[in-house]
């Protein structure tokens, strides 16, 4: 229980104060000891109130030419990621997820670098979002998804805005699925009353931290320990 506080309070700092990969943070923690199929049902009935305080209090900087179209899409990918979660060996998710977020944390780490905006295409997203979607279904994981609103958005407010209200639409599916695929029970939601002071407290410093810690360097930061996580968790269970 010490694990899931903690994971939860450094996940949902992390979320306040950069509007995402509080999913990452939660799952890496935590995917040393525990399968994915027990971690994700928890992180989403957490992080749904996390993403709707955080979209409704950046309402203002919605564009539905951003998120609907993406929302859209990663719906569709999230059915087959559901049922992959529910069918595939604990094991390989887990060496799977290991690549997956030192694939997204590269390429995080070196998206500043980059000063042209990823060509706005519908082909563009529509990979994105199929794959985002996946990756939702099977671990919560949106990072790619961040990747794309990163460059369609030009504020930090935009940005989580509608990040945030995809996630929040993602969420919304994605429980209705693991409510009838059996993954999320009575225990989970249990679970999850418990942590969520503690979501709570981490998402409200993660908020005003950003007032006064600096963003790029904060970001930089988690994206270097999920990198090492990453490395760690495949190494782990090869």
């Amino acid at each position: 229980m010490y694990w899931l506080v903690f994971a939860t309070l450094v996940a949902f700092f992390v979320k306040g104060l950069c509007g995402f990969a509080n999913t990452l943070v939660f799952t890496s923690i935590l995917g040393f000891t525990t399968d994915n199929i027990n971690i994700s049902p928890v992180e989403i009935v957490l992080g749904y109130p996390s993403n709707a305080i955080l979209a409704w209090r950046e309402r203002k900087h919605l564009n539905f030419k951003v998120w609907l179209p993406l929302a859209l899409m990663v719906l569709s990918g999230s059915i087959p990621g559901v049922f992959l979660l529910k069918n595939i060996h604990p094991k390989w998710i887990k060496i799977t997820f290991g690549f997956a977020v030192i694939a997204m944390g590269v390429e995080m780490l070196l998206r500043n670098r980059i000063k042209q905006q990823a060509a706005k295409s519908t082909t563009i997203l529509f990979i994105i979002g199929i794959v985002s979607g996946v990756l939702c279904g099977i671990y919560g994981v949106g990072a790619l998804l961040a990747a794309y609103v990163s460059r369609v958005t030009t504020t930090s407010n935009s940005f989580k805005a509608n990040l945030c209200l995809v996630f929040l639409i993602e969420n919304t599916f994605r429980i209705v699925l693991y409510l009838i695929t059996g993954i999320i029970t009575l225990h989970t939601v249990q679970q999850a009353f418990i942590l969520l002071p503690v979501m709570l407290l981490g998402l409200y410093l993660g908020i005003k931290s950003g007032s006064f810690l600096n963003e790029s360097v904060a970001k930089k930061v988690v994206i270097v320990v999920l990198i090492i996580s990453g490395a760690a968790l495949i190494i782990n269970n090869l």
